[in-house]
């Protein structure tokens, strides 16, 4: 099968399960007794004694079933898993060709969507990668990392902020051996196999999927949220349980560029404490009291951020009134923010 043609990987998948009826009674007998006779065969299924021969040798070459040339002649059932090996290279091929063929089709603008097949979380996950325009948290495997890397690399450079987490931490090269700045603003490595799959881009387009939904296990799934609310909760449960159980890799010192745009209020916070200077905010969220959409502007005069990040909030002074802003399901601040710019000499436009 040549790239790009995905009629003959098609016409591959379809040919090997060319079964008649006979092949599949026979079959399935063979399966439930692991040995039989053309004989068995017979006095167990349906198909005629003169067919069975036919139906056997057509199983053999199919590679499903073992013939021994003994008399009588013994038939051997051979295990599906390593039977239909070449099978599922044939369907991944297959799933790859058809997903080169595939347009994605037009979406509401706030969606919340299932999803089942490995690939299609894998494209999703590079979806996500490409679509960050500003911050991207990315919980990955050392092997995704490379499957991604040319991506990662044009988001470093095109000044996006990369929290990316690496797990397990057995399988994660030291800091020695690989160079995570060419690929993330930070990098930690975290120890737990069951670390989930997660990548959010800009607080609004995110993914999360197990670890066992890139494997060949039955229970596995992925979520997308695509520009929906609900997005903050895997940002959320990425940054305060997940990130500060993991161990640094690497941690750039660059001192962000202003005006900046912030998915998330302990970003924006962390990287404000972390510098002198006089900054203004714009945010555009929500009133905590009311549930109103509201935007705030003016002169930020008070940070706040808990030691694990698990709190981070700011005040600012719009010149008739000083608001607190809290993060997503803020309870105790006056407005939740959903979109936040920072600049140096005035509030920047969003």
């Amino acid at each position: 099968m040549t790239p790009g043609d995905p009629r003959g990987a098609l016409q591959r998948v379809s040919e090997r399960f060319d079964f008649g009826e006979y092949e599949s009674d026979a079959y399935l007998a063979i399966l439930r007794h692991g040995r039989m006779t053309a004989s068995e065969i017979a006095d167990e299924t349906d198909i005629p004694q003169p067919r069975v021969y036919d139906t056997v040798r057509s199983l053999a070459d199919a590679g499903l079933v073992e013939l021994q040339e003994t008399r009588p002649m013994q038939v051997l059932a051979i295990d599906p898993e390593e039977a239909f090996a070449d099978l599922q290279t044939s369907l991944d091929e297959l799933v790859d060709e058809l997903e080169r063929e595939y347009t994605t089709p037009a979406r509401d603008s706030e969606a919340v969507t299932l999803i089942k097949s490995r690939s299609t979380i894998l494209r999703y996950l590079g979806d996500v990668i490409e679509a960050a325009e500003y911050e991207l948290v990315l919980s990955v495997s050392p092997a995704l990392v490379g499957r991604f890397e040319e991506q990662l690399r044009a988001c470093r450079a095109r000044g996006v902020n990369i929290e990316l987490l690496l797990s397990p931490a057995a399988e994660v090269p030291s800091p020695e051996e690989y160079d995570y700045t060419e690929i993330a603003t930070h990098a930690r490595a975290r120890r737990g196999l069951t670390t989930p799959v997660v990548a959010v881009a800009d607080g609004t387009y995110s993914i999360y999927a197990t670890r066992e939904a890139l494997r060949n296990d039955r229970d596995r799934y992925g979520v997308i949220f695509n520009r929906s609310e609900l997005g903050f909760l895997v940002s959320g449960f990425l940054n305060t349980v997940v990130w500060t159980s993991a161990k640094t890799l690497t941690d750039v010192d660059e001192d962000p560029v202003f005006p900046r745009r912030y998915a998330t209020i302990r970003r924006c916070v962390s990287d404000l404490a972390a510098m002198n200077g006089t900054f203004y905010a714009r945010i555009v969220g929500r009133d905590v009291a009311t549930g109103e959409s509201r935007t705030v502007a003016g002169k930020v005069v008070d940070i706040s951020v808990g030691t694990n990040r698990e709190t981070a909030a700011l005040t600012v002074d719009t010149g008739e009134e000083l608001v607190d802003i809290g993060g997503q399901v803020a309870a105790l601040e006056d407005v939740e923010a959903h979109q936040i710019s920072i600049g140096r000499d005035s509030p920047p436009e969003l």
